[in-house]
């Protein structure tokens, strides 16, 4: 799903547009798995329940199934999809939620350094965590951010090739002759 470009200003475009890493969904897709096969389990036990016990084990089966699949496989699925990480030519733009919709914007201009770090596990899946250091007090972390170091890349290229931010070089300092010839016929001693 592309960020919707009347949210983004004149002349910005999307660079980076990314989801939180699948892992994150491996356990919850694990325990959709356990919930269904316990469910069936029970439900085939249930079924040798006398009348009208049966049926009543059947739907107390169902309705705990659904709960924790709801509780542990959907929520975590939903703030799976609801969470963006997007680089834009001018600023990182990150938001998550569904009820509760939370955001942050940190212009390009702002950005002072960018890292990764990524364990064993993130490098086998393929994903990491991306450090921004901006103008605000503590560095902003985001995790499970998928092939970080190209995400690293991206914003470090925008930050540092973005015309808007290039300096002018300083006229204070002398240029800088280069190496030292000696006249030719001496010798140094």
């Amino acid at each position: 799903m592309a960020y919707p470009d009347d949210l983004l200003s004149e002349g910005e475009r999307v660079v980076v547009h990314k989801h939180p890493h699948f892992k994150m969904l491996v356990l919850p897709i694990v325990i959709l798995l356990v919930v269904i096969a316990g469910g069936v389990w029970l439900a085939v036990l249930a079924k040798d329940s006398t009348p009208p016990w049966d049926m009543i084990w059947l739907i107390a089966i169902a309705a705990v199934a659904v709960l924790l699949i709801v509780w542990l496989f959907l929520a975590p699925f939903v703030r799976w999809r609801t969470t963006h990480f997007i680089v834009t030519t001018d600023r990182v733009i990150a938001r998550e939620g569904v009820v509760k919709r939370t955001g942050i914007d940190i212009p390009m201009g702002r950005i002072n350094s960018v890292q990764f770090e990524h364990g064993l596990t993130d490098r086998i899946f393929g994903c990491g965590t991306l450090i921004i250091e901006s103008a605000s007090d503590e560095p902003l972390k985001f995790d499970d951010i998928p092939q970080v170091e190209k995400v690293h890349t991206y914003i470090y290229r925008q930050v540092n090739d973005n015309p808007y931010d290039d300096y002018p070089p300083d006229t204070t300092q002398p240029a800088d002759p280069g190496p030292q010839q000696q006249p030719r016929g001496r010798r140094g001693r």
